[in-house]
């Protein structure tokens, strides 16, 4: 009666560097500053990556 458990279900991922640019500039996220991995001539409210994470997690749990 032994319970699989999933311990890597729980972790936080670390945090996701943006990809070097290319030539082109990178948005700055609008809560952390940090480059993004989206273009400057990205429309709307950039973030980068960990507070995506952050911001999806706060939004999931708000309901």
């Amino acid at each position: 009666m032994g319970v699989d458990t999933d311990d890597t279900y729980c972790e936080t991922p670390g945090p996701v560097a943006p990809a070097p640019a290319e030539g082109l500039p990178y948005a700055e996220c609008v809560l952390c500053r940090e480059p993004t991995e989206h273009p400057e001539s990205t429309k709307g409210a950039t973030l980068c990556p960990v507070c995506a994470w952050q911001e999806a997690g706060r939004t999931a749990c708000s309901g």
